[in-house]
């Protein structure tokens, strides 16, 4: 039958072929081909259709914009990635691995902005008791939190109308269902369908809608790429270290994406994490770092961190070198390990390389590359580096050790922390509140630290 004709959608981007392809030519990804039903095609409209409408182009100048249009969550981490807080009629994506702490995070978020204003929690995994059991655990009020557990698109439509909340979290995107697609729930239509529905709803109403969506094995968020174009914003839920959980923005339309969000989970859910700034370096009590280690600062956003990069070689044992790192990426270890043997003599060609960030943060800042030689070669050596050192530069491919921004900032935060010396490019600006060595080159940077050992 025609209406009930046969295509097939990508899963990662939502390309439609006619034919079954073991590689989508737009995203690049394989076997992501599934067969849906296709929709019957809309009739065409006549020439002689006419459609009347009360709306009309208006100049921005005459818009007037309610003081109230951005309020607060209640959770001070949460606020910082979204831009100051959540804006009326905006809608947000929230993706993260299963178990993460996607739900604990709304509901406690939910809770949070239920006084003073309407909320509604749409679950379609768990059963209205089930939530109820997680809330009591989290030691949540419950008098104020509705909740909904229909998760077909018309009915959740009607209630929208008909209550209009203010806040509205849909766990999750794709236990949602729409009559008109007869694909299954989850599928890239269904998907498709119901999200265009739910972000024009929340913007004719004034709903701020918040989205749970999974994510997929390469930790992206499934379903076709249209979802993340639609939404104002998409959040991600990872995981670094033993409990600690942070969240960034991939797209904000009403904030920066360079701010990040620190929780640790407890018995009673998500606690903020307001003072971060030593959160990620290792308290040794006194004691000699080992070596390998090498402490450095990085801003993201408007706050500024303190992290421990973690060095360690090894001779190859099957021929030839590799980089183990996760946290920094590969590449960037791997040019700064040729820079420092073609320019300091450091042979690590012979070396299985092992490179970590203390507390599990990624790392993607340029300023990271000075310490990350220091850490490299520290561990080749077999040298400890003094505790109280912390450095940051930016290291070329001719050896050249360049300035990074805000580096007065960075060295406040390690007088802060008790630091006593900075190493840094010549060039720099600093206050002076730190012991100051300076370095041209990365062959003079490690002629400075030989010094100190």
């Amino acid at each position: 039958m025609k209406d009930r004709a046969v295509q097939f959608v990508c899963t990662e981007c939502g390309r439609i072929e006619t034919k079954w392809l073991g590689r989508c030519p737009d995203c690049g990804s394989w076997n992501s081909f599934e067969e849906e039903i296709a929709a019957p095609p809309l009739p065409k409209a006549g020439k002689s259709v006419v459609i009347n409408t009360n709306e009309s182009p208006v100049f921005l100048k005459d818009i007037a914009i309610d003081p109230g249009f951005r309020f607060e969550t209640g959770i001070s981490e949460l606020d910082r990635v979204l831009g100051g807080g959540v804006m009326r009629g905006s809608s947000i994506l929230l993706g993260g691995e299963p178990g993460i702490g996607k739900s604990t995070l709304m509901l406690q978020m939910i809770e949070k902005c239920s006084f003073g204003r309407t909320v509604l929690y749409v679950s379609g995994e768990e059963s209205p008791s089930q939530v109820k059991l997680r809330a009591e655990r989290l030691g949540l009020s419950l008098s104020n939190i509705a909740i909904f557990c229909d998760t077909r698109i018309e009915i959740l439509a009607t209630i929208l109308e008909k209550t209009k909340p203010d806040v509205v979290v849909v766990d999750s995107l794709q236990t949602l269902s729409s009559n008109e697609v007869s694909s299954p729930a989850g599928s890239v239509n269904q998907i498709r369908c119901c999200s265009t529905e739910l972000v024009g709803l929340s913007k004719r109403l004034g709903i701020s809608l918040f989205l749970i969506g999974h994510v997929t094995k390469e930790g992206l968020l499934a379903g076709p790429k249209v979802i993340e174009h639609l939404v104002d914003t998409v959040l991600y839920f990872d995981q670094a270290g033993s409990g600690v959980r942070l969240i960034r923005a991939a797209k904000n339309r009403f904030g920066s994406i360079d701010e990040i969000g620190i929780f640790h989970m407890s018995e009673k859910g998500l606690l903020a994490v307001t003072n971060p700034t030593s959160f990620f370096i290792t308290d040794r009590e006194g004691q000699s770092t080992p070596p390998g280690i090498v402490y450095t600062a990085v801003i993201e956003g408007t706050r500024t961190f303190l992290v421990e990069i973690q060095a360690l070689t090894v001779p190859a044992k099957s021929g030839f070198s590799r980089v183990y790192s996760d946290r920094i990426d590969n590449a960037r270890v791997t040019r700064i390990a040729a820079v420092l043997e073609r320019h300091a003599g450091i042979r690590l060609n012979d070396q299985d390389i092992y490179v970590n960030v203390a507390g599990g943060m990624k790392l993607n800042e340029v300023s990271i590359e000075l310490p990350l030689a220091l850490a490299l070669w520290s561990a080749l050596m077999g040298v400890s580096l003094p505790s109280k050192l912390i450095s940051f530069g930016e290291l070329s491919l001719s050896g050249e050790v360049r300035n990074v921004g805000f580096s007065e900032k960075r060295e406040k935060a390690a007088a802060e922390l008790g630091f006593s010396k900075v190493l840094v490019p010549k060039t720099t600006k600093l206050n002076g509140t730190l012991a100051i060595c300076r370095c041209e080159s990365v062959k003079e940077a490690l002629f400075v630290c030989g010094k100190m050992v």
